[in-house]
């Protein structure tokens, strides 16, 4: 692991970041959002959403990172969702029409599908942090509870329970990377980091530049998740142990707290470049040396076109459009340029465009 290619020395840390999805990558910028997802026919669909801003919570410390934790774990799923939804819709003949449940065609019925993708998303969010607390929580220590019979130390307890988390974590994560769908989802994640890394250090987002660079990144939300854990383990460790009950409790509650602590040290993490940052980040980057893999020319370029997006000009809207390659617009699904783009493609495709007045006065000149 070269500490250099990771905290590059002269570069100038930014705030953008990004998640990768189903075929693609969301960015997160100054002022929006971009989802870019490669269609099976090459082309790049692009959605464009402001960003909705909360500065208040963002000057308390550990409550910005609690605040910050579960808007990205809602943002996340519904943008996993959202890439899934527009690679189902380029292939209909490869999608199963599945019935909609009695309740599913209720909330479509009075709410819309905007209602219904709100209610899946948010039923998505609670069962996941459902069976995390329960794989990564709760299980580890009702196992090591076993082991009170034989061991007194309650630091020993404490810290058998938390090595066991995160051994089920990177085991977990091990699991699936195995699977081919989450192979093209890490390799996206490497495109991401390869590409902010461009960015940050101010040369032209090309492919090409973009490949020079390591798929690890030091402010990485893998890194994070370690951060999570090991945080959980020392805090933990102070709580001493109670009977089943208790821990439980105990451990739920504290979730915000870990998520706060944890966000506060990824942050300072982006910023130095320090022994010690450079020490407390290894756990996070090897876990990345699992969830990143190389991506190939045509993920650099979904990862670009997402990054320019939310470089553009444009004022953040609600937008959807499609892309080629390099990011020249080929066509607007919706957004406020969309009747705009549509005309001024009419004029330059050379199509005519006169109005039946003029036409009938063309006519007669004509004849004449």
């Amino acid at each position: 692991m070269d500490f250099d290619k990771i905290f590059i020395k002269d570069c100038s840390p930014t705030k953008m970041g990004g998640q990768a999805v189903m075929e693609g990558i969301m960015m997160r910028g100054a002022d929006r959002t971009a989802i870019a997802v490669r269609l099976p026919d090459g082309r790049i669909n692009v959605k464009e959403t402001p960003l909705k801003f909360s500065n208040k919570w963002m000057k308390f410390p550990i409550i910005r990172g609690v605040v910050t934790f579960f808007d990205s774990l809602v943002t996340g799923t519904g943008t996993l969702m959202y890439s899934a939804e527009v690679l189902e819709a380029a292939m209909p003949e490869e999608a199963e029409e599945a019935e909609p449940s009695r309740l599913e065609s209720w909330i479509m019925e009075k709410y819309g599908e905007k209602g219904l993708f709100n209610f899946l998303l948010y039923v998505s969010v609670i069962f996941s942090l459902v069976f995390a607390i329960a794989v990564f929580v709760l299980l580890p220590t009702g196992v090591v509870g076993l082991a009170k019979k034989v061991i007194d130390n309650v630091i020993v307890l404490n810290l058998i329970e938390g090595v066991l988390r995160i051994a089920m974590f990177v085991g977990y994560i091990a699991l699936i990377s195995m699977m081919k769908d989450i192979k093209r989802v890490f390799e996206y994640h490497g495109a991401e980091h390869q590409t902010i890394h461009c960015y940050e250090n101010g040369l032209e987002l090309k492919p090409e530049n973009a490949a020079r660079f390591e798929r690890l990144h030091p402010r990485c939300g893998t890194s994070f998740l370690m951060f999570v854990m090991i945080i959980s383990l020392l805090l933990f460790s102070f709580l001493g142990w109670p009977n089943l009950f208790w821990r439980i409790v105990s451990r739920i509650l504290l979730i915000p707290v870990v998520a706060g602590l944890s966000y506060e040290v990824l942050r300072w993490a982006g910023k130095s470049d320090s022994t010690i940052v450079k020490i407390l980040s290894v756990p996070g980057l090897l876990m990345q040396e699992i969830t990143t893999r190389t991506p190939d020319e045509s993920q650099l370029e979904v990862a670009i076109v997402a990054v320019n997006a939310c470089l553009s000009d444009l004022e953040p809207a609600e937008r959807i459009y499609i892309t080629d390659s390099e990011g020249n617009k080929l066509e607007y699904v919706s957004g406020p340029e969309k009747d705009e783009f549509e005309r001024s493609a009419v004029v330059g495709s050379g199509e005519e465009t006169a109005t039946p007045e003029e036409k009938e006065t063309d006519k007669g000149a004509d004849a004449e």
